[in-house]
């Protein structure tokens, strides 16, 4: 059978986009979760009996959930165009309404931050993102854990797992911004 062009705001086509971003972010084990900017273009594959294959480009932007929340994409705050990452998606996933199957067969995304000449152009003080392995970040994150774990009724103390995003604004003096992963520790807070 030949390839089909529906259009993308096709009741089906927009189905298709869901489920496949859903099974992407539910197979992504780092980053945060990816969210539905627009359907780029779609070819479908109707099978023999019932079904079809989906050949699918989405644009995509990044949310506030990390991946390891497994929340849905839909329910994921995107983030602001100055500290979005964006890309595109080329998946192939086959759907079965009529068998309730719903089957990602690959996917691929490419994947970059908004360029900093960008940001600087459109809010010269907004902060720029930077590579979180920078040990800065990693002190950051420990001060910060330490106040949480201070303040907070936790039972046990947390540690950090990793730096998954970073950025720095120069204000009086640098101004560092992370977001990071915690853990809970074995070490109980009722001990030194």
């Amino acid at each position: 059978t030949a390839l089909l062009s529906p259009t993308c705001d096709d009741t089906a086509v927009v189905a298709a986009a869901d489920l496949a971003l859903r099974q992407i972010n539910a197979d992504r084990k780092e980053g945060y979760i990816l969210s539905l900017y627009r359907i780029f273009s779609v070819r479908e594959h109707p099978q023999e009996i019932t079904g079809s294959v989906f050949y699918l480009i989405l644009d995509v932007v990044d949310t506030e959930c990390h991946v390891l929340s497994k929340k849905l994409w839909k329910n994921c705050n995107a983030r602001l165009a100055h500290r979005t990452v964006y890309g595109q998606c080329k998946a192939i996933i086959y759907i079965n309404q009529s068998r309730n199957i719903a089957h990602l067969n690959t996917y691929e995304c490419i994947l970059q931050p908004v360029p900093p000449r960008y940001i600087w152009s459109v809010c010269p003080d907004c902060p720029v993102d930077d590579r979180p392995t920078e040990p800065r970040y990693l002190e950051a994150a420990v001060q910060s854990l330490a106040k949480f774990n201070g303040e907070s009724e936790q039972t046990h103390y947390f540690s950090v797992l990793n730096v998954t995003r970073a950025s720095m604004q120069w204000v009086i003096g640098p101004a560092y911004f992370v977001e990071f992963l915690i853990q809970e520790t074995s070490c109980s807070k009722k001990d030194t």
